[in-house]
């Protein structure tokens, strides 16, 4: 029996919508992510859990806690397991910092692996204190079932190196949604199998907005110009 990992994103907040950098911006659970969160909770009551793993943050701890009250569980916080922080870029509008740092946003878009913004991290910086966290817990838990819950940028990065994909198209290749569900079984803490990725069905009914967002500028871009080939 593998163990098995639900890897979750926190919900929405009043930031997701604006298309902000917020990682380390530590801010709550919009009332939608909450109402996001609690479809996922009754989803997974049903399931055996033998721990709740969590960032810091408060959309990610609020959201654990929802998630782990059934259970008669306390989410443990691991500070690995937090947002990357895009450092002077924080709370900016992706267009502010387009307009402002424009030569290091697009080499960020470039090669979002390894370049950060200014005082900020790199894909390579999270993953770097991410994956340990992840072999942790699988090899603390062999063949049980556990909840990861974390951050967009944060479990993209960990599901593409846990696959073995090019990490560098982490932001153009997969999305998480708000309170979207993951689900990796491990056969070792560094062998990994995807059985689900993203699913939000437990929500059926989400605006539209939080299910259409776009993945990259990279993607919005391709995507324009694809419509435009096709006529």
């Amino acid at each position: 029996m593998p163990t098995r990992v639900y890897m979750v994103r926190h919900g929405a907040t009043e930031l997701t919508a604006e298309d902000r950098f917020a990682g380390s911006t530590d801010v709550t659970l919009s009332a939608e992510g909450r109402g996001q969160v609690a479809a996922l909770a009754v989803r997974l009551e049903g399931e055996t859990l033998d721990a709740v793993y969590t960032s810091p943050l408060r959309r990610t701890v609020e959201t654990a806690e929802l998630l782990a009250a059934p259970h008669g569980l306390e989410p443990t916080i691991e500070p690995g397991l937090s947002e990357i922080d895009y450092g002077r870029w924080e709370g900016l509008r992706r267009t502010e910092v387009q307009s402002r740092f424009g030569e290091e946003y697009e080499l960020w878009q470039e090669d979002p692996l390894t370049i950060a913004p200014r005082n900020g991290e790199s894909g390579i910086n999270v993953l770097n204190r991410a994956l340990p966290v992840i072999r942790r817990i699988v090899e603390a838990h062999r063949h049980r079932t556990v909840a990861i819950v974390s951050h967009k940028g944060t479990n993209r990065l960990l599901i593409s190196s846990l696959m073995g994909f090019d990490v560098r198209g982490y932001r153009d290749r997969l999305d998480q949604s708000p309170a979207g569900l993951s689900i990796l079984d491990f056969m070792s803490e560094s062998r990994a199998r995807l059985r689900l990725l993203n699913d939000v069905s437990h929500y059926e009914g989400v605006p539209a907005r939080i299910l259409t967002q776009r993945l990259s500028e990279w993607w919005g871009r391709r995507a324009t110009e694809d419509d435009g080939r096709t006529g």
